[in-house]
């Protein structure tokens, strides 16, 4: 393997033979990639030499930060004792176990076995897998329609993109499948009534899902999933009480609940998990990215006694449980986990990203209240977002041809930072590693700053804002 190999060389042969996800690939064929060759803590470093600071912690990710040597550590090691091997059949490995039951001790809500994949979207699509097996061992066959939010983000598998209300994500793929149905997300900022409160809102959110529920027909519809507060989505956090109101409808239909946990969990919000702080009552979690920090793959569906049950039951119909994956339980992966979960304790990164998110939400506040273009500054915990308008009041988005967000991601990189546009309207997202310093999280949005003020003196200068 040589990692020695020129930058022009490596941009030459990325155009050549990798496909990359979520590109414009034409674009990519004339501009070629950003290679990335380093990291540590929250700053990287790409092929040429520039560094930047990450604010969105790789994809959601990189909770413990670039660099940890404990985890280069405990992978060498368990590679050199036992690099693989499967859990079919009643097998296991020592490192999936104790971590099963680690995740099982941390839970929000009681729980009670936890099944193991590679990838948040692998993990999304077995859970309704799982959710289709337990209604047919009880006796439910047609119990089989799956509800998710507009602007909800849960994967990119055949499933998981159509549970994913984001119409991009559909484009092309023939999503979703004709069992997916999605309801109103919770964001104030389109969906609210002017001058509605946030109790009425809840109220008509609450609502819109039960009419959902009788529309398609109580007996049709399995479960519901919800990310604590959606990430790719918008960064959007519901309003005081909603939660409380979904359940009491999902409740009364008997629909389950699905906690999509991928960003949230292990400590995003300033809590272990997102249900947690929101104060949801899953009968399913999904969890992934946190929980290696994305030093390796791993994801997990975290299952109550109730589905745990149903489970049992099927497998007195229908067989041995036929589902699993290759890499379920890997042992270099879950002994990642467990290392990775003992630096957030030891080091105290949940108070620590709960800190850090009250210092960055109070800087980008001071910093683009004033600014007339900001529509919305929102988030909780280490995860923030600024949303742009093209006015205020009454608020109205900017035409999307112009790619504002676009514009200010690209312009961040000038600025030495990585942020995302977010694929729906116009927001740009903070999500930076736990290990964030104040002094860097103040950089990291002086730095967004400089790049909204750049761009929007070019839209002013096209013509295209007024400011």
């Amino acid at each position: 393997m040589n990692l020695s190999t020129p930058s022009a060389a490596l941009h030459d042969k990325d155009r050549q033979y990798l496909m990359h996800p979520f590109t414009a690939l034409a674009e990519h064929e004339r501009k070629g990639p950003l290679v990335m060759v380093k990291g540590e803590g929250v700053w990287l470093e790409d092929s040429e030499g520039r560094r930047y600071i990450d604010s969105m912690a790789g994809l959601w990710c990189v909770n413990i930060g670039y660099g940890r040597k404990e985890i280069a550590t405990t992978l060498h090691d368990q590679a050199m004792r036992l690099p693989y091997y499967h859990s079919f059949s009643s097998m296991g490995t020592d490192t999936s176990i104790l971590l099963a039951e680690k995740l099982i001790e941390l839970s929000p809500v009681p729980m009670s076995k936890v099944f193991f994949g590679n990838s948040g979207s692998d993990a999304n699509d077995t859970q309704v897998k799982l959710v289709w097996y337990y209604n047919n061992a009880r006796g439910l066959p047609q119990k089989k329609k799956i509800i998710a939010r507009q602007r909800g983000y849960h994967g990119v598998t055949i499933v998981s993109a159509g549970l994913t209300g984001l119409q991009s994500m559909h484009n092309g793929f023939d999503l979703p499948l004709p069992f997916v149905r999605h309801t109103t997300a919770p964001h104030r900022l389109w969906q609210a009534e002017p001058g509605q409160s946030d109790a009425a809102f809840v109220a008509r959110l609450a609502a819109d899902l039960e009419n959902l529920i009788l529309e398609e027909g109580p007996e049709t519809v399995a479960a519901m999933i919800m990310e604590p507060v959606m990430g790719a989505g918008g960064v959007i956090v519901p309003p005081p009480g909603y939660y409380a109101a979904i359940q009491a409808v999902l409740d009364k239909y008997d629909v389950l609940l699905i906690a999509d946990e991928v960003i949230c969990g292990f400590g995003r919000l300033g809590t272990t998990f997102g249900s947690e702080k929101m104060g949801m009552r899953p009968d399913l979690m999904t969890v992934a990215k946190g929980i290696t920090s994305a030093y390796v793959p791993l994801s997990a569906c975290i299952l109550s006694e109730k589905i745990w049950q149903g489970l049992l039951l099927g497998g007195e119909r229908y067989g041995a449980f036929a589902h699993g994956y290759t890499y379920s339980g890997h042992p270099l992966a879950a002994a990642a986990a467990l290392t990775n979960l003992q630096i957030i304790e030891d080091e105290g990164l949940v108070a620590q990203a709960a800190a850090r998110g009250e210092l960055m939400h109070r800087l980008l506040r001071e910093s683009f209240a004033d600014h007339p273009a900001v529509g919305d500054i929102r988030g909780v915990g280490l995860m923030g977002a600024v949303e742009f308008v093209a006015r205020r009041d009454p608020a109205t988005p900017f035409d999307p041809a112009l790619k504002v967000a676009g514009r200010i991601a690209r312009a961040a990189l000038e600025e030495g930072l990585i942020t995302r546009a977010l694929p729906q309207g116009d927001s740009i997202s903070f999500s930076p590693p736990f290990v964030i310093s104040e002094e860097e999280t103040a950089e990291m949005v002086a730095r967004a700053r400089r790049a909204v003020d750049k761009v929007f003196a070019g839209l002013h200068a096209e013509g295209h804002w007024k400011g």
